[in-house]
């Protein structure tokens, strides 16, 4: 798994499809090639402060290294975005939302995250 850390990387999933839950939103695109997934954080700072937006992405990346590794799926690139409700929903909730999220993802025209 790597990292999303170009922003034209980040818009490039913000034409996939988007995954709203109650402590982040989960965009998905697929990519071209089959090379490995990619992932990226965000959070604005509308969410609070800096130790506020750093707790919420720690939460969320941990979330997304526990996550099935069936769940992420190669050749595609993922965006989390955080929300503020992460710094106070439990921790399962927002691993089961994840998981729900994933699979909502793939689930549009048969399974291309692409082609909304």
């Amino acid at each position: 798994m790597e990292r999303l850390r170009q922003r034209a990387d980040f818009l490039a999933a913000a034409t996939g499809t988007k995954v709203p839950a109650a402590a982040f939103v989960l965009q998905a695109r697929k990519r071209a090639d089959e090379g490995p997934v990619r992932i990226g954080f965000t959070v604005s700072k509308k969410v609070g402060n800096a130790v506020e937006r750093n707790r919420v992405r720690r939460r969320l990346r941990e979330i997304v290294r526990l996550a099935p590794s069936d769940g992420l799926r190669s050749g595609h690139d993922y965006v989390v975005i955080g929300r503020r409700a992460a710094l106070t929903v439990p921790f399962e909730r927002i691993a089961h939302d994840f998981r729900g999220a994933l699979r909502r993802a793939h689930a549009g025209r048969n399974g291309d995250t692409g082609s909304r």
